[in-house]
């Protein structure tokens, strides 16, 4: 799965591969493959940038339009 909000969200940041890699504590070459589909993203690191980004893991595998990141669950009592 071609991951195309992943570039688009690191490029409207200004940041390079080398760049995120480093957030996400991994090799370039590894981001590289996760943008190009050719490896899986795994959920630790789409939290991650899900994080980063201020969005929602949905908005990064496509599954919505709406880039805003959902609201925060209050604790229940």
């Amino acid at each position: 799965m071609y991951f195309q909000r992943l570039k688009d969200l690191r490029e409207d940041m200004d940041m390079s591969q080398k760049q995120i890699s480093e957030i996400l504590g991994i090799q370039q070459t590894v981001y590289s493959r996760y943008e190009r589909g050719f490896r899986t993203i795994p959920i630790e690191h789409l939290l991650t940038l899900a994080d980063f980004y201020k969005t929602s893991t949905d908005y990064i595998l496509g599954r919505t339009l709406i880039k805003e990141p959902y609201p925060k669950k209050r604790p229940q009592k």
